[in-house]
């Protein structure tokens, strides 16, 4: 019987924990998601060439963002940017398109878009929605690529994954310390919750 008792209780517990736990993550999730300003590149399909053509859109329009903004001092700042110039990234997208030989149309607009866990280098963001800076290539029914445009955690080397110093302390700056201990800590976001929070 005591068992039995300390087992319910033990269980009521960890279901009590598991609801803290998941509502501490969605608060922080949307915290975070007011914090940075993502990027969502939508390839045409999942064929190796659509897939390929995804990255050098991706490669393009950081390399024209890096030229035009470098220096953006805030996501509603980079947000503000983007929207002034949605029709520069699809003109550039465009191009990129059809010098790669395709005939596709792009759309660019900046939305909130549902998110999935993302893993960037050694930092990780929850799920949820964020807004972001959202390219959408001819039929957008292929597997997508994300990025963090601000603070600036997009990186142009897709084999090694590494988070730029740089784009790690402009994080530092921008999220408070728990957080910033959290998206840094390299296990399952809610699992981190669990053992470590309050």
């Amino acid at each position: 019987m005591f068992i039995a008792v300390a087992a319910g209780l033990l269980l009521t517990g960890s279901v009590l924990r598991v609801r803290q736990v998941n509502a501490k993550v969605q608060e922080t999730q949307q915290e975070l998601a007011g914090e940075v300003f993502r990027f969502h590149v939508l390839a045409n399909s999942d064929s190796e060439k659509d897939q390929a053509l995804k990255m050098k859109v991706k490669e393009e329009v950081l390399s024209f963002m890096k030229r035009e903004l470098p220096d953006a001092k805030s996501a509603e700042e980079t947000k503000a940017w983007a929207k002034e110039n949605l029709g520069k990234i699809e003109e550039l997208t465009e191009t990129v398109v059809r010098n790669e030989g395709f005939g596709y149309t792009a759309h660019a607009e900046v939305a909130m878009c549902d998110f999935p866990d993302k893993t960037y280098g050694d930092v990780t963001f929850p799920a949820g929605r964020y807004e972001a800076l959202r390219i959408e290539i001819g039929a957008g029914g292929g597997h997508n690529w994300w990025c963090v445009l601000y603070p600036n955690l997009c990186f142009l080397d897709a084999v090694h994954a590494v988070v730029p110093d740089e784009g790690k302390e402009e994080l530092k700056d921008v999220l408070t310390d728990e957080e910033y201990d959290l998206v840094t800590m390299g296990t399952d976001f809610k699992i981190r919750w669990f053992f470590l929070g309050d």
